[in-house]
């Protein structure tokens, strides 16, 4: 029986491959193996349970994306003279003295007056403090550029989250289980990593925000449903179209991972970076 036992661990990989191979499975998680049979003589034999992948009815996803892009206003990514003072202003606060002021004492009235009272002169020689300028004239030109930038990246983000949701809303798709809880366990690691970067342990979070990680999880679960359904909708349309980020682009990507998380795995970063740039494509498709 231990023989036979283990030539069934070895014969079992193979045969669940062929399986999915020859009946055409797409399956998108680890079986669940249960042997039937074993035993002398006989043919192996074992039932294996996985999740697949979805059917996906898309719908007129190219029609939906250009009616969201022609919802777009130039206004939105405009600097105005306001953008601007209300940004020095930011700089100015970042900047003001708070010597001879026990803020903790102070209510949020009292805070920001006391800031107001101390903030700098907005001179030649405040704006070469704090970066790279010459004069308050060009600190408020480079000033502006950023804004815009930073304009420009909010109403990129803000058209492709209406495109999403329209393409996502007209979707029919039945998501299976495992792909919501990896998602969730995605949100997880990220939450804890962000917050144990405040110093902040996850355990404590957790007794002040008096909840326990299921009640949590529960919280995120629809979050994780969208995002979820999202990525196997622009999995689709990247099927559809033939779309592939360049071998080059996601070796540039990986290594640039790589650089920054430096025990990161080299294959999960090659498909976290297959993943952003596919996604990345895609949008840029359905913009224009």
């Amino acid at each position: 029986m231990a023989i036979l036992e283990e030539m069934a661990e070895l014969a079992l990989p193979k045969s669940y491959v062929d399986i999915l191979i020859d009946n055409k499975i797409d399956a998108v998680s680890r079986p669940e193996v249960h042997i039937t049979k074993l035993a002398k003589g006989n043919p192996l034999e074992f039932k294996a349970t996985t999740s697949v992948m979805p059917e996906i009815k898309l719908p007129d996803y190219k029609s939906l994306a250009t009616t969201e892009v022609k919802k777009s206003s130039p206004d939105e990514e405009k600097v105005t003279d306001k953008d601007v003072e209300d940004a020095i202003l930011r700089v100015r606060k970042s900047h003001a003295s708070h010597e001879g002021h026990d803020h903790a004492k102070m209510t949020a009235e009292e805070h920001d007056k006391a800031i107001m009272n101390n903030l700098p002169e907005l001179t030649d020689e405040f704006v070469r403090s704090v970066g790279d300028f010459s004069d308050v004239p060009d600190f408020k030109t480079k000033l502006s550029a950023m804004l815009a930038e930073e304009k420009k990246g909010a109403a990129k983000d803000k058209r492709r989250l209406r495109i999403a949701d329209a393409i996502s809303d007209k979707t029919t798709i039945e998501l299976p289980d495992i792909m919501v809880e990896s998602e969730l366990n995605r949100t997880e690691s990220q939450f804890k990593a962000d917050i144990e970067k405040m110093g902040v342990k996850m355990e404590d979070y957790l007794k002040h925000a008096k909840k326990t990680p299921e009640e949590i999880r529960q919280e995120w679960r629809p979050h994780a449903e969208k995002k979820a359904k999202l990525q196997l909708i622009i999995n689709a349309i990247a099927q559809a179209e033939n779309i592939k980020p360049d071998t080059k682009e996601v070796e540039a990507e990986v290594n640039h991972i790589l650089q920054h998380y430096k025990d990161a795995d080299r294959e999960h970063a090659q498909g976290y970076a297959e993943m952003v740039l596919t996604n990345e494509k895609v949008f840029e498709f359905l913009e224009r």
